[in-house]
């Protein structure tokens, strides 16, 4: 999946990096917890949170995260839009719901991480 069909399927409006739109994406994960976007979260994903704050770009940066869509109609300022662009992260807005738009990407096809608190993975 790429980031334009992300955009499309959370009727998303890109904020920055629209130039990106075609970059390909393998997962997704929505969370306001950041340290559990670290515990569990892989480059090439898609983050949809509802928390509004520069941490979130800077989480994101760590991990390689190719776009980053805030829920609920939420706006970032223009300063973590400069910020997202500087460092090369797509933003986009959805108004809709964490949970409504995750769940839209995973039955389009866009699975979260394979990671299970306490789990062992099967091979």
């Amino acid at each position: 999946m790429t980031i334009r069909e992300v955009m499309e399927i959370v009727d998303g409006k890109v904020l920055t990096g629209g130039e990106r739109l075609d970059t390909p994406v393998d997962t997704a994960c929505g969370s306001d917890l950041m340290s559990d976007v670290l515990a569990f979260v892989k480059e090439k994903t898609v983050l949809i949170t509802g928390l509004i704050n520069p941490h979130v770009l800077r989480t994101a940066e760590m991990l390689d995260i190719t776009c980053v869509v805030f829920s609920r109609g939420k706006l970032p300022s223009e300063e973590m839009l400069e910020m997202a662009d500087e460092i090369g992260i797509t933003v986009i807005s959805s108004p809709l719901t964490t949970y409504t738009a995750c769940g839209e990407l995973y039955v389009h096809g866009l699975p979260g991480t394979k990671r299970k608190t306490g789990v062992t993975e099967e091979v």
